[in-house]
């Protein structure tokens, strides 16, 4: 694996971690209000870059990794052949906007809870 195959890798794996992070922040949160403001700031930052025209910083460092590389799809690393497909799933735009407000929802359900029980916890 050359360096730059490497680097793709890495990119990729912080990629999903990213993604990981959005969809299941919000329960590492709790009294933690600094850790809860960035996981916002992270899920507006994720509804703006699928819904609007801008490309994630993320999936263009990785495209020009990968061709600095020589890295055909689906080949390479371990991280590149097979987290490739959880970062970028073959489904309709559709399924995939749906699939991120439900994620939305769920994040936001969880930080409506926090704030309602904030006075008997001390803390969202």
């Amino acid at each position: 694996m050359n360096r730059d195959s490497l680097f793709a890798s890495i990119v990729l794996g912080v990629h999903v971690a990213f993604i990981l992070w959005i969809v299941f922040g919000a329960v590492w949160t709790r009294c933690r209000p600094l850790l809860r403001w960035l996981h916002i700031g992270c899920l507006v930052w994720g509804v703006v870059v699928e819904v609007g025209p801008w490309p994630c910083p993320l999936t263009v460092a990785e495209n020009r990794l990968e061709v600095l590389a020589g890295v055909a799809p689906f080949t390479g690393g371990f991280m590149l052949h097979y987290l490739d497909r959880i970062v970028y799933p073959a489904i309709s735009p559709g399924l995939l906007m749906a699939a991120g407000l439900l994620i939305l929802a769920f994040n936001f359900a969880i930080y409506i809870r926090r704030f309602r029980q904030r006075h008997a916890n001390h803390c969202w």
